[in-house]
C-alpha cells in the first residue's frame, strides 16, 4: 500500500487535476537502456464536494489534543474519523502542500471479500480464499495475524466507507487474484482522488482540524509514554503538541534515494511511482523510541510504469482485457500473474520494456485511461497494423498475436501462459491502443513491526504505550510481495483499527 510542496493548494480541485490516480512526481535516475517517451472524465458528487474543502489555518493550531495523527492519507484520515466517531478529539498534521499523500496515487481499487457488492454481482467469493491468495502472492512470508484481521474486515471497512457517501460498487480484478474483488468508484475511475476527496469531505464535515506544511520531526515521551509531538511549520517555527496518543501514518520510503539504496542497491537506478514526501519520516521517529523494523529490503517494483516522467499504469488496464506484448509484438507472460513475477518478465525482454496493448472497450471500461491519454502516453490508432507501425513492431506478428488471444478469451482458455483471469472480453473494438511501460519502484513493503491493534512494538513484543501506525509506514503484512488493491484496502482497514483502538487507550 509508497512530500513537500512550495506553495500552498487551498483546494483538492488542484489535488484530484494534477495528482490523483496513479502517476507521481518524483524518481530515482531512470535506467539508461529504458524508454522516453487525468483527472477522471466523471466528476462524482464526493470529488466535487471535496474539491471546495479549505485547510486549516496554522493559527489556530492548538497546543493539546487527544490524539495527534502525522500524515494525512487515506490511513491518517480514516484514523481520524475513526477516533472522532468514539469521542476523541483529533488533528491531523501533514508536511506536504497538499493531502493525500501516496493514496492520490491508487489506481485500480479496494481488495475486498464477501461483500455486498460482491454478492449483489452474483461473485462468490470467501475471506478464506482472501487470505490465501494474498499469503500466495506474499510467497508464504506475511505476518498472518494480521493478514488474518486484514480480510476478516475488508467487508466492514467498504461499509464504512460507503455510509460516508463514499461508494466503491464498480468491481474489478488484479494479479495473484482468482475473483473480481478490487471495489473501485462506479464510473470505473481511480480510485485514488475519489477516496481522498471522500474521507476529506468527511473529515471538515466532522469538524477535524487538518493542517499542510505542518512537519513532524519529533514524537515525545514522557514517564515511559508517548506525550506528543513537536512539529515545523512555516519553514523555521516550531510548536510542541501534548497528547494523550501518536498515530503515525506517514507512508512508505519509496521516495528516498538514501533509504533505497541502504536496503535494496540493486534498485537505486530504478523510477519510483512515490510523491515525494514518502521518505521514511514516520520510520525513522518511531525506531528513534524503540521500535523495530521488519522486511526492509522488501521493495516492490511495479511492472507497468510510463518512464518519463514516471507515471502508473493501473493494473486494472490488464484486469479489463489488456495484454502485454514485446518488441517483436508477441506476448511473453501471464499478464494477471503477481507483480513480482510480471515484472521480472519484462526484465528479460529486449531493452527491457514493452506495451500494454488494448482497445476501445478497455478504454471505456477503465476511464482512468483518460488521464494517460492527457499526459500523452498513449499510442492510439485504427486498426491494429496501423497501431503496429506507430510502435514499431511488426504488423503482422501483433495482429497474430491478438487473433491468437482473442481465440483464447472466446474458449476461455490461455493457450500459451494459462492466464484465467480478466478474460472476460476480447480486444476487437477500435480504435486500438498501446503504453510504452517498463518496471519501477511502486511500494515498501517493509516498515516498522505492529500487532493488529495497530500498536506499535519494540523488539521484545511490547508495545510503546500511546504510539500507534497505519499503512505503508509499517511492515508485514504484505510478506515478499504486495498484491495490487490490498493497499488501499490495507490503509482504510487499519487506519479505522488505529482510530478504534487509540480511543479505547485513551479512555
Amino acid at each position: 500500500m509508497k512530500t513537500r510542496g512550495l506553495a500552498l493548494m487551498a483546494s483538492l480541485t488542484m489535488v484530484v487535476a494534477s495528482l490523483a490516480g496513479c502517476g507521481n512526481t518524483s524518481s530515482s535516475s531512470s535506467k539508461s537502456s529504458r524508454h522516453s517517451k487525468s483527472a477522471t472524465s466523471k466528476k462524482t458528487e464526493v470529488t466535487s464536494g471535496a474539491s471546495k474543502t479549505q485547510y486549516s489555518s496554522m493559527k489556530d493550531l492548538k497546543s493539546k489534543y487527544d490524539v495527534v495523527i502525522i500524515g494525512a492519507g487515506g490511513a491518517g484520515m480514516s484514523a481520524a474519523l475513526a477516533a472522532k466517531e468514539k469521542g476523541l478529539k483529533p488533528v491531523i498534521l501533514e508536511k506536504m502542500s497538499v493531502v493525500g499523500g501516496n493514496t492520490l496515487k491508487a489506481s485500480s481499487g479496494m481488495n475486498a471479500s464477501e461483500t455486498k457488492v460482491q454478492k449483489k454481482a452474483g461473485i462468490k467469493d470467501s475471506n478464506e480464499k482472501f487470505y490465501q491468495e494474498t499469503l500466495a502472492g506474499g510467497h508464504g512470508t506475511n505476518d498472518k495475524k494480521m493478514l488474518r484481521f486484514f480480510v476478516d474486515h475488508s467487508a466492514s471497512a467498504v461499509d464504512w466507507l460507503d455510509g460516508m457517501g463514499i461508494k466503491l460498487t464498480n468491481l474489478t480484478i488484479t494479479g495473484g487474484m482468482s475473483v473480481k474483488r478490487t471495489h473501485r468508484p462506479a464510473d470505473g475511475s481511480a480510485v485514488g482522488g475519489y477516496l481522498v476527496s471522500g474521507l476529506l469531505r468527511n473529515v471538515k464535515k466532522q469538524s477535524i482540524p487538518i493542517y499542510v506544511n505542518a512537519d513532524v520531526k519529533k514524537i515525545n515521551e514522557a514517564a515511559g509514554k508517548v506525550s506528543g509531538v513537536k512539529v515545523t511549520f512555516d519553514q523555521d517555527k516550531t510548536k510542541t503538541i501534548s497528547s494523550k496518543a501518536v498515530i503515525v501514518t506517514t507512508g512508505g520510503f519509496g521516495a528516498s534515494k538514501a533509504m533505497i539504496k541502504k536496503y535494496r542497491p540493486d534498485l537505486s537506478k530504478y523510477v519510483t511511482t512515490n510523491q515525494a514526501g514518502s521518505t521514511g519520516d514516520g520510520i525513522k521517529m518511531i525506531t528513534d523510541l524503540g521500535g523495530y523494523t521488519v522486511d526492509m529490503d522488501k521493495i516492490q517494483i511495479h511492472p507497468t510504469v510510463y518512464q518519463k516522467p514516471p507515471y502508473l499504469v493501473g493494473e486494472a488496464v490488464r484486469g479489463e482485457g489488456g495484454i502485454l506484448v514485446n518488441t517483436k509484438g508477441e506476448r511473453f507472460t501471464n499478464e494477471m500473474g503477481t507483480r513480482d513475477v510480471v515484472s521480472a518478465a519484462i526484465n528479460k525482454q529486449p531493452d527491457q520494456y514493452a506495451y500494454v496493448v488494448f482497445d476501445g472497450g478497455v478504454k471505456q471500461r477503465v476511464t482512468a485511461i483518460n488521464q494517460y491519454e492527457k499526459k500523452g502516453m498513449v499510442e492510439s490508432a485504427a486498426t491494429l497494423g496501423d497501431l503496429a507501425k506507430k510502435l514499431n513492431v511488426s504488423s503482422s506478428e501483433l495482429e497474430k498475436t491478438v487473433t491468437t488471444w482473442n481465440d483464447d478469451v472466446k474458449a476461455k482458455k490461455d493457450g500459451q501462459y494459462d492466464r484465467t483471469t480478466g478474460m472476460d472480453h476480447q480486444l476487437n473494438t477500435p480504435k486500438y491502443y498501446a503504453i510504452k511501460i517498463a518496471p519501477g519502484i511502486h511500494y515498501t513493503m517493509g516498515g516498522v513491526k505492529i500487532n493488529p491493534e495497530t500498536e506499535v512494538l519494540k523488539q521484545s513484543g511490547q508495545a510503546i504505550p500511546g504510539l500507534y501506525a497505519a499503512g505503508e509506514v509499517t511492515g508485514g503484512l504484505h510478506g515478499d510481495n504486495r498484491i495490487g488493491g490490498n493497499s488501499v484496502a490495507e490503509i482504510v482497514i487499519f487506519g479505522r483499527q488505529a482510530g478504534t483502538q487509540v480511543a479505547k487507550y485513551v479512555k
